[in-house]
C-alpha cells in the first residue's frame, strides 16, 4: 500500500457513480480485508449488511435523510464548512441511487453507564474495519464515504433490514460505488502534524533534536 493510497482516500460524495453496477465479488474482496482489521481482544466483532434493492435502499434513504435534517437544524456551520455540506446534501438527496449501501454492525450493545474506557473499547475494536474497507475499496477504483446519520433511527433501519438491535450494533453507512473522474490528490489539511502535536505533555513543542 502507497502512501498515495492513504493520503488520496477520502470521503466520496459527488463523485459517486450512480449509474454503474457495484460487483458483489468486488465488496466481498474489500470486506475480507476489512476483517484483517485490529480489534480489542481479537474479539472481530464485525457484521456487514450489503444492501442493494431498491425498496430497501429507499427505505433506509428515508431515514438517512430524517438523520441528516435533523443534524443540520441543530447546528450553525462555518463560513468554510459550507462546501462540505453542500456536498453532504448531494448525498442525501441521492443515497437511494447509490448501488450499495454497506451498513457496518459491532456485535453487542455500547456499554449502559457511559465511560470512556467502555466507549473506546466498544468503538475501538470496530471503526479500524470500516476505515480497512475504505481503503480497500480505494485501490479498486471505487470509494465510499464514512456516514452516522441514520443512526438516530437505529432501530428503524434494523427493523427494515432485519438486524437483531439487542444482539448488534449498527456504528456505519457506507454507500459504496465506482468513482467518476476527478483529482487524485492529497485530502487538504489546515493543519501540520507539528502543529498538532504536544512532546512529553500537552501543547508542548519539540526541542532539540528528535531520536
Amino acid at each position: 500500500m502507497g502512501l498515495d493510497l492513504l493520503t488520496t482516500t477520502r470521503a466520496f460524495r459527488r463523485r459517486l457513480d450512480l449509474t454503474r453496477p457495484v460487483d458483489p465479488a468486488d465488496l466481498l474482496a474489500c470486506l475480507d480485508i476489512a476483517t484483517y482489521a485490529p480489534s480489542g481482544t481479537n474479539r472481530q466483532p464485525w457484521r456487514f449488511v450489503v444492501v442493494r434493492d431498491s425498496d430497501l435502499k429507499r427505505q433506509v434513504a428515508d431515514y438517512y435523510r430524517k438523520g441528516f435534517a435533523a443534524y443540520l437544524s441543530a447546528r450553525t456551520p462555518r463560513p468554510d464548512q459550507l462546501a462540505d455540506l453542500a456536498s453532504g446534501r448531494y448525498l442525501a438527496e441521492h443515497l437511494h441511487e447509490v448501488p450499495a449501501l454497506v451498513v457496518v454492525c459491532a456485535l453487542g450493545r455500547p456499554p449502559a453507564e457511559p465511560s470512556v474506557p467502555g466507549a473506546a473499547s466498544f468503538y475501538g475494536s470496530i471503526y479500524p474495519a470500516v476505515w480497512n474497507f475504505m481503503l480497500a475499496l480505494r485501490e479498486r477504483g471505487l470509494g465510499a464515504t464514512l456516514t452516522t446519520a441514520h443512526l438516530r433511527y437505529e432501530h428503524e433501519v434494523a427493523e427494515v433490514l432485519g438486524i437483531p438491535d439487542t444482539e448488534a450494533t449498527q456504528v456505519a453507512l457506507l454507500p459504496v460505488a465506482h468513482l467518476l473522474p476527478g483529482p487524485d490528490t492529497p485530502a487538504p489539511r489546515r493543519t501540520p502534524a507539528a502543529e498538532l502535536t504536544g512532546w512529553d505533555g500537552w501543547n508542548r513543542p519539540l526541542t532539540g533534536e528528535r531520536t
